[in-house]
């Protein structure tokens, strides 16, 4: 991936100079004829297109997004409740992500969404241990969370 971006930044260079034009424009319009370049002989590199993986991170920050609006408003309705009916509890949510960075990933994201918190990894790393502070329906909350946070963070590490 790293040689892909190389070659598009290069490639970009080379359209400087040959358009003898060295403003920010010729660069760009460069880099996106290099991006057509290597995405039409993607076939002979060894990795996969780079640009996939920016637009799966693109997708996870925009469902972390969705998620951290979501339970901001769970919360706030939690909090403007005259009484505090809520159900709070520590659940263990099975992971299929295995490598620490996407366990690190997976935890955090849980962690900055309003309401949840990873309490603990399990020693064999197969398990977060998540307290949520109203989950009336466990299985419905481990499944949100697999559906949209750790099937996109599979997707990154593709």
């Amino acid at each position: 991936m790293a040689l892909q971006i190389l070659l598009n930044v290069l490639l970009a260079f080379v359209w400087m100079f040959l358009s003898a034009s060295f403003n920010a424009s010729t660069f760009i319009v460069g880099y996106i004829l290099g991006l057509l370049i290597i995405f039409m002989l993607r076939r002979y590199f060894h990795s996969r297109f780079y640009v996939i993986p920016f637009l799966v991170i693109c997708k996870l920050i925009l469902i972390f997004l969705k998620e951290l609006l979501l339970s901001n408003i769970a919360v706030l309705k939690v909090i403007l409740a005259p009484s505090m009916n809520i159900q709070p509890c520590i659940f263990a949510l099975p992971l299929e992500v295995k490598k620490d960075w996407e366990i690190t990933v997976l935890s955090n994201l849980i962690t900055l969404t309003p309401g949840t918190l990873v309490v603990d990894v399990s020693e064999d790393r197969n398990t977060l241990y998540v307290h949520a502070l109203d989950a009336p329906n466990v299985e419905e909350t481990i499944k949100q969370i697999k559906e949209s946070f750790e099937k996109t963070i599979l997707e990154v590490s593709k």
